[in-house]
């Protein structure tokens, strides 16, 4: 019997696929090639002040990879698509060693990678959308992270409307997270689970799609079910309010709000950000999350200049995991605060401040945006990073992004930042000097 329906099934789609054959020839004709060519190198020069460390040394990394896509056209609303991922070191030193090659450029113990990163169903009809399967998410609790070589990436299933005016609504769940190269910067605890990352030691799972519980505390849960809606209504406003329900785990609520308006040749704008967490169900490993993070942002732009200064608290608990802090495993690190590294405001008790500016130089016939941050971190002594030590840490940086005019598909980008105190306690601290060189060719 059951060789029967296989081979009924079968002839049904035959003879679909037979009646259909010029419009599926048509869907996989009017497909799309498109990826991302990336060389990424690092240098990170380490000052490690701690007698139990290394003290100081030098960390490298060399880099090309990047992704190939595949989208089909569209059969009456209905498209599919698949994207591979991949990373291959070059000059590199002793692979083993990670205080010698960096590992955040990487895959498993330092080697090269390449996985199947993208495979989705899509169809839209109307103004409804709904995308499933292995995808790239950018939302605020859980995105893609594109900070190193290779992003994060999710096996989801979203849906999204807009039918009413000026209101994007979306519902999502989520079941796995597949780690970027970047997550293998952390091995585990508060500074890896505050940072966008795992609780527990995840370097080796870069590219492996995990369910979400275990990926994020060691623990299989339901995945994460997601609501949001944005609402761009009326000029220079924007709102937002997103609700991730972590089974078993946590619920995140996180609320956004942007205004600009004009005052003659300036342009000013305010943001405010707030996140709430609170525990749901149960699981082996945390049980109690209580967590509130509030930041505000204000800026200007006045002409090709734009400069902003932001501030941000996150609670404390001495009872709550974390001690309170802000518990982020699934790549969201949306905070206004933040360094290019230094991911400190979302520890227990932390107040943080940052400054920065950039000036696009296309006035001089250039394409080149230069941008400059100051960032520093009060850190309370429940921070859970440091053991009851409160210190300050700081970060300090530039971003350069060049374009050549006879190649627009091509981007140079040369990154620096400069941590004082990353890490501090009684017994010493640790700080660094990295610069980044990166080029991306789109095609």
């Amino acid at each position: 019997m059951r060789h029967t329906v296989r081979l009924s099934l079968l002839a049904s789609v035959m003879v679909l696929s037979a009646s259909a054959a010029d419009d599926l020839a048509g869907m996989f004709k009017d497909g799309k090639v498109s990826g991302q060519f990336r060389e990424f190198s690092i240098n990170r020069e380490v000052d490690d002040t701690r007698p139990v460390a290394n003290n100081d040394y030098t960390r490298k990394a060399n880099t090309i990879g990047g992704y190939l896509k595949y989208e089909t056209g569209s059969l009456n609303g209905l498209s599919i698509g698949a994207a591979a991922y991949g990373t291959i070191g070059f000059n590199l030193g002793n692979r083993a060693n990670v205080n010698e090659v960096d590992p955040t450029l990487l895959g498993e113990n330092n080697s090269n990678d390449v996985y199947v990163g993208e495979a989705y169903l899509q169809y839209k009809n109307g103004n409804t959308a709904f995308k499933g399967g292995r995808q790239k998410l950018d939302t605020p609790m859980a995105g893609s992270d594109d900070a190193r070589m290779l992003p994060n990436l999710f096996e989801a299933y979203v849906l999204s409307n807009t039918d009413v005016k000026d209101t994007t609504l979306i519902a999502a769940h989520v079941t796995k997270f597949a780690q970027g190269t970047f997550g293998r910067a952390y091995t585990s605890g508060v500074l890896s689970v505050t940072s966008g990352y795992s609780l527990i030691d995840a370097r080796n799972q870069t590219g492996d799609f995990t369910n979400m519980g275990s990926y994020a505390i060691g623990d299989s849960t339901a995945g994460v079910t997601v609501a949001a809606a944005i609402y761009a209504g009326i000029p220079g406003m924007k709102l937002q309010v997103w609700d991730y329900y972590a089974h078993d785990i946590l619920n995140a609520i996180y609320a956004e709000g942007n205004y600009g308006w004009s005052a003659g040749s300036v342009a000013p704008y305010v943001a405010l950000q707030y996140i709430n967490e609170s525990d749901v169900g149960s699981n082996n490993v945390i049980s109690k999350v209580k967590s509130n993070f509030t930041a505000a942002k204000v800026g200007a732009k006045v002409a090709n200049f734009d400069v902003y200064a932001a501030l941000s608290h996150n609670s404390k608990d001495a009872s709550a995991a974390a001690n309170g802090g802000t518990i982020s495993p699934w790549g969201g690190m949306p905070a206004y605060t933040q360094g290019m590294v230094t991911r400190h405001q979302f520890m227990a008790g932390t107040d943080a401040l940052k400054v920065a500016g950039n000036y696009n130089w296309k006035d001089f016939g250039i394409n080149l945006n230069t941008g400059f941050y100051y960032a520093s971190f009060d850190m309370d002594a429940l921070n859970g990073y440091s053991a009851n030590y409160a210190w300050k840490a700081k970060e300090s940086g530039f971003d350069f992004i060049y374009v050549p005019e006879a190649l627009k598909k091509l981007q140079l980008r040369l990154r620096a930042n400069f941590a004082d105190d990353f890490y501090q306690a009684s017994t010493g601290s640790v700080s660094w000097d990295e610069y980044r060189f990166i080029a991306n060719y789109n095609f």
